[in-house]
């Protein structure tokens, strides 16, 4: 797993920043043009996820946690890892479907394993190891740069097709 750090590591310096207009001239995050990511979701955005990678039910996202991601115990806040999991196994499960505009979590069970602190690099992988027509079954996991396990999740996600409209509710 060392050596897959080590190639997510690589890949990251390649990635265009996106430069934040909250605070100018500052690059607070990057964000890649992965294929199955084909949306814009500005919470995702505001916390800083990279896209690394998604193709053939999986996918590699990256977050470098800052003070702002901390609890009051000065470690990542539990609302941080899941995010950052759901969005890892809502884009391998869009990546198995191209007629997919987008994905609603049905459900979502999470185990958090180790304390991560600020100024460490999380990568959070999902796969899709079941799909039907309409939902995915997904696992994701976040590990940091040592290969440390930080918190491991199962999820249900129903696959939202182009035709589908947006019900506001």
């Amino acid at each position: 797993m060392r050596k897959q750090a080590a190639a997510v590591a690589v890949m990251i310096r390649w990635i265009v920043p996106f430069i934040d207009t909250w605070r100018p001239r500052r690059v607070r995050f990057h964000v890649t043009h992965a294929k199955a990511f084909r949306h814009k979701i500005p919470f995702i955005q505001e916390l800083g996820v990279e896209f690394v990678s998604a193709a053939n039910g999986r996918s590699v996202v990256a977050l470098d946690l800052a003070d702002w991601h901390m609890n009051s115990w000065a470690v990542a806040h539990g609302g941080v890892l899941l995010s950052l999991l759901d969005v890892a196994m809502a884009v391998a499960a869009w990546s198995l479907d191209p007629a997919a505009e987008g994905g609603i979590t049905v459900e979502m069970k999470t185990s958090f394993l180790q304390p991560a602190k600020a100024g460490a690099r999380l990568i959070a992988s999902g796969h899709a190891f079941h799909s039907s027509r309409t939902l995915a079954f997904c696992e994701g996991e976040i590990r940091n740069t040592d290969d440390r396990l930080i918190a491991k999740a199962m999820g249900t996600f129903k696959n939202r097709k182009k035709s589908e409209k947006h019900s506001g509710a």
